[in-house]
């Protein structure tokens, strides 16, 4: 039998970590120990009722089972009028594109922008996708660091002198991805630093792809905002919004890329040689999340607040300094000093003596080691029992 040659790519894509973590929560629930998951960030509640009425009658005409090969309509009218309404942002239609969920727009829209070589920026941590989905396309990726000391922002004038329009033809930077709140840093970005980027970006002729994935979910009084709504960002910036953690609509994998009409038009041309259009009752529910009320969009948000509140003060409490996450569905921390770095360490005894299931910070690059991430999908009284556990249990002693 011939041998398997595989591919150097593949070595990004270790399962490592997720596999042994997958395996102890097996264990302990044949044991039936209880396990608190909070590792995968899915929202737990359920879509709006006429968001799965509006998937229901889809699904129930035969018809809706054909290719659908572009975008309905009335699903493009219906993002055009939530930019105008939410971010106060003018769209056109050729300015908008649905996707896979951003998750797959990421890993493809690199084939349509750079060639092998070209240097992409992604965050350092960030989520993993920001990397591996220029790298399939033959990028150069280059990770900017975010650091407390820079208050998590990119240090926008040392980039500009690495990779920069003055930079040597190698280094110049081609694309650049930026997500505010960020996942997993849970940190939000003050407009201020939009106003810095967006002619940063247009004097180094460094495109912006902006994953707004949780402008919905901010905390504190803040205000989520689209990177469009700042002035000249369409000459330089592309953004993907998702219906998946607003709508809790993830599994029907909705998502749009939004800006530059060529540039969307490109991505459009690239996915039709790799896709016959989005499942039409996928389309249909989507047009009715975006036109329909966002009452529960506010309120699963300030249930989100109230889980950050519960599980970060409660960490606090018992002696780890825990800091409120200011945006997304998740909480960041770095891990009690005596683990030093080892975030994969403590990790598994966090599981082991508490069933308590986090995120290695170390998924997320080399500047999320010595940090784990928790995904707010509990209920503030599981997220308690969660904590007395770790009491009981004085591993944080």
């Amino acid at each position: 039998m011939m041998q398997l040659q595989i591919p150097k790519r593949m070595e990004q894509f270790e399962e490592g970590i997720f596999q042994t973590l997958n395996d102890k929560i097996l264990e302990r629930k044949e044991k039936r120990l209880r396990v608190y998951n909070f590792s995968i960030g899915t929202p737990d509640f359920e879509p709006d009722e006429h968001v799965m009425q509006a998937v229901s009658r889809a699904a129930s005409n035969p018809e809706n089972y054909k290719y659908s090969l572009r975008d309905l309509p009335e699903l493009t009218s219906a993002v055009i009028a939530r930019y105008a309404i939410r971010y106060g942002v003018e769209l056109a239609e050729d300015e908008i594109t649905g996707v896979y969920g951003s998750q797959e727009g990421i890993a493809h829209i690199a084939f349509s922008l750079i060639d092998p070589g070209d240097v992409v920026l992604v965050p350092n941590p960030g989520y993993p996708i920001f990397g591996i989905g220029p790298s399939l396309a033959g990028a150069t990726i280059r990770p900017y660091d975010l650091t407390e000391g820079k208050h998590y922002l990119p240090d926008l004038e040392d980039l500009e002198r690495r990779y920069g329009k003055g930079a040597p033809a190698a280094d110049h930077a081609k694309v650049m991805i930026v997500s505010y709140p960020l996942n997993p840093i849970c940190k939000c970005a003050p407009d201020a630093f939009y106003e810095e980027l967006i002619p940063w970006a247009i004097r180094n002729e460094i495109l912006i792809l902006h994953d707004n994935a949780y402008s919905d979910i901010i905390y504190d009084g803040r205000k989520g905002r689209s990177i469009l709504s700042f002035p000249r960002a369409k000459e330089i910036a592309a953004e993907f919004y998702s219906l998946s953690k607003s709508f809790n609509y993830t599994g029907a994998r909705m998502s749009f890329l939004i800006g530059d009409a060529e540039l969307v038009r490109r991505f459009r041309k690239f996915r039709s040689q790799i896709d016959y259009g989005i499942f039409l009752p996928v389309q249909y529910g989507a047009i009715a999340a975006l036109k329909g009320s966002d009452a529960s969009v506010y309120e699963h948000c300030r249930e989100y607040e109230r889980r950050r509140d519960t599980l970060c003060d409660g960490f606090t409490k018992l002696g780890w300094d825990f800091p409120r996450s200011e945006g997304t569905m998740f909480a960041w921390a770095r891990i009690p000093e005596k683990y030093g770095t080892d975030d994969v360490r403590f990790v598994l005894e966090l599981m082991e003596q508490t069933g308590i299931v986090c995120t290695p910070g170390s998924s997320f690059g080399s500047l999320g080691a010595g940090h784990v991430r928790f995904a707010l999908v509990h209920p503030v009284h599981v997220i308690e029992e969660a904590l007395a556990e770790a009491k009981a249990s004085r591993i944080l002693d």
